[in-house]
């Protein structure tokens, strides 16, 4: 079965992208929909993996973590599994994506200060090469 999705679905999942806390019925006159007919449409794109989870924004400043990076990780040759593996035992990695390239990995990393940075670096190297680019601002 081929799922259909139209201009409603598209603007429903703009709305959520914004804003995922809106009622059905304030999404619904957003769009000019019942908020029955919305809690349909949004059932559906969850139950078809089209909407996969729903996430807050974080100010990790407020919570005293400082310093975002992006660290690019070229595993030593053999050990892509094995690192991929281990990556879930560091609470700093907040997002992690295989890339093409150079580097196998492309990790965003949140940490207290430029201590931790240094320490999560020493770890990481015994798995590869890192390039650490320092995150100025988010546009």
């Amino acid at each position: 079965m081929e799922l259909r999705v139209d201009s409603l679905d598209i603007q429903l999942l703009k709305l959520l992208d914004e804003n995922a806390r809106l009622s059905f019925a304030a999404l619904g006159r957003k769009i000019n929909l019942s908020p029955s007919s919305v809690r349909e449409r949004v059932q559906r794109l969850e139950d078809t993996g089209i909407i996969k989870k729903y996430s807050i924004d974080i100010d990790n400043k407020k919570l005293g973590y400082d310093l975002e990076a992006f660290i690019l990780l070229k595993v030593f040759q053999g050990q892509l599994k094995h690192v991929i593996g281990k990556i879930a035992d560091f609470p700093e990695i907040v997002q992690v994506h295989r890339i093409t390239g150079n580097q196998n990995l492309h990790l965003k990393v949140i940490v207290p200060n430029q201590l931790s940075l240094q320490k999560l670096l020493d770890q990481l190297m015994l798995y590869g090469d890192t390039n650490t680019l320092l995150i100025l601002s988010e546009i």
